[in-house]
């Protein structure tokens, strides 16, 4: 099946039989990332709870939340999974350390993409190594620059089909159902942190604020086009390619 076919396929699924159906048509192995966010934890359960032969994996970035790391180790009690855990180089955080400062990531958005870039992108890309498919938790409505995501597309540069099973669904429907569950979700949500990244680059956002505004908060002039690196290209735009 081709992208198109197989978004077809999914399209009129709900969740736990979109997360079926995408384990049943990939070929090989499939991976899914993990940042323990609301999407996360909602797909986490549901992948659980099916049994899917889908490898779950966070990326340890070295910076996170305390509260994130209690999350990792409630939902493998609650669920018993083990959830990999891939890390930055050393050597590479300390060169980075040395010429920038530990905390260089706010002089510029040079400084802090490279951060990223160390902590982030590279543990990812090891991840995914030999992988033929990847889930994440993205969103349409997360943000402008997210608001063309696809239900499935084929991510060129690391040769497998990237799945974004939540496409469709609003944070509202999330919760709903994650409540519903009952599925461990992180405290700092509660004290509005609703998108939640290394403990440094995250805030809390104020009311009418964009649920992404409290990551890289002093990177105005980047606007809707912050990210970390993970889903995006060179130019700092989510990967588009051709069905």
């Amino acid at each position: 099946m081709n992208i198109q076919q197989i978004s077809e396929t999914l399209n009129g699924l709900a969740l736990p039989q979109r997360l079926a159906k995408i384990r049943e048509l990939a070929q090989g192995r499939i991976t899914f990332s993990t940042s323990f966010g609301l999407e996360d934890q909602l797909i986490t359960h549901h992948i659980a709870t099916q049994k899917l032969a889908v490898d779950i994996f966070t990326l340890d970035t070295g910076r996170l939340f305390q509260e994130v790391h209690d999350l990792w180790q409630a939902t493998e009690d609650k669920y018993g999974i083990s959830i990999n855990g891939f890390y930055p180089d050393p050597s590479a955080i300390a060169k980075w350390v040395k010429t920038q400062g530990t905390n260089g990531f706010y002089q510029s958005v040079e400084a802090r993409k490279a951060c990223c870039n160390i902590r982030k992108v590279e543990p990812l890309n090891r991840a995914l190594e030999g992988a033929s498919g990847w889930i994440s938790g993205l969103r349409a409505d997360q943000s402008q620059a997210r608001e063309g995501v696809p239900i499935a597309e084929f991510d060129e540069s690391r040769n497998l089909i990237k799945f974004n099973p939540l496409f469709d669904k609003n944070r509202d429907e999330i919760l709903a159902e994650i409540k519903s569950l009952k599925v461990p979700i992180n405290p700092l949500h509660d004290q509005g942190f609703l998108s939640i990244g290394c403990a440094p680059c995250t805030r809390a956002v104020a009311n009418g604020e964009t649920e992404r505004a409290g990551r890289w908060w002093w990177e105005a002039e980047a606007g809707a086009q912050k990210e970390c690196g993970l889903h995006v290209n060179e130019q700092g735009q989510l990967v588009r390619n051709k069905n």
